[in-house]
């Protein structure tokens, strides 16, 4: 069983940076691939981006590539996801998910998901 925790959301307007972290419990955690998944107002939760379990591998959705990098310490049980370069189509409700054993884009493959934390960039 695997908990998460997202933090690090907020009011910020376009072109500047955040830092989500997401904050995991369970023995297991290292054996997951993670992601980050978004969910904007009227709008269907989507893939952003996706870890290895290793850290070593990690994917992109195209419009946050150059400007999103997600990170993992394995040794903490954290994972996080730096945004720069934030732009109004950023906002969302962005949530951490885990519980597969590769990357995937589909939510169905992930067990474990967190609260979720809202961002919200202005323009």
């Amino acid at each position: 069983q695997v908990q998460l925790v997202e933090s690090g959301g907020g009011l910020v307007q376009a072109g500047a940076s955040l830092m989500l972290s997401c904050a995991a419990s369970g023995r297991t955690f290292s054996s997951y691939a993670m992601a980050w998944f978004r969910q904007a107002p009227g709008k269907e939760r989507e893939f952003v981006t996706g870890i290895s379990w290793d850290g070593r591998g990690t994917y992109y959705k195209d419009s946050v590539k150059g400007r999103f990098t997600i990170s993992r310490d394995n040794a903490k049980n954290m994972m996080y996801l730096q945004m720069n370069g934030l732009k109004p189509e950023d906002t969302a409700i962005y949530y951490c998910a885990a519980g597969t054993r590769q990357v995937v884009a589909a939510q169905s493959a992930y067990h474990y998901w967190g609260q979720g934390t809202q961002v919200t960039v202005s323009s």
